[in-house]
């Protein structure tokens, strides 16, 4: 009953901005962390930046300076600002929450099904 829906992928060109968007929905009690991932053809899903409860963040070492992650908790819902997008960001952009549903103890990693950020020269 737990859904992740990202917003905001595109195509864009080299040194403009995109900002994505997930909202999770559905029998939630409690969102530990969220965040995003990235993953290119032919290489490994890597962290593009995190967020927990408590607010901290984390950001790969790629995208420092550039992104920015925030979110909003009263739509249970995590941004993701990209400016200066650079080639090497085209990726498929997946948007990951920990949460502990209604009614268990579990806390389960869920996955949205992907936005597809492409940037062009």
């Amino acid at each position: 009953q737990v859904q992740l829906v990202e917003s905001g992928g595109g195509l864009v060109q080299a040194g403009e901005s995109l900002r994505l968007s997930c909202a999770a929905s559905g029998s939630i009690f409690s969102i530990g962390a969220m965040g995003w991932y990235r993953q290119a053809p032919g290489k490994q899903r890597e962290l593009v930046a995190s967020i927990t409860s408590g607010g901290n963040t984390n950001y790969g070492d790629s995208v420092k300076g550039r992104f920015t992650i925030s979110r909003d908790i009263s739509k249970n819902t995590v941004y993701l600002q990209m400016n200066s997008l650079k080639p090497e960001d085209t990726a498929v952009y997946f948007c990951n929450a920990v949460i502990r549903r209604a009614a268990t103890y579990r806390y389960s990693d869920y996955w949205g099904q992907g936005t597809q950020v492409t940037v062009s020269p």
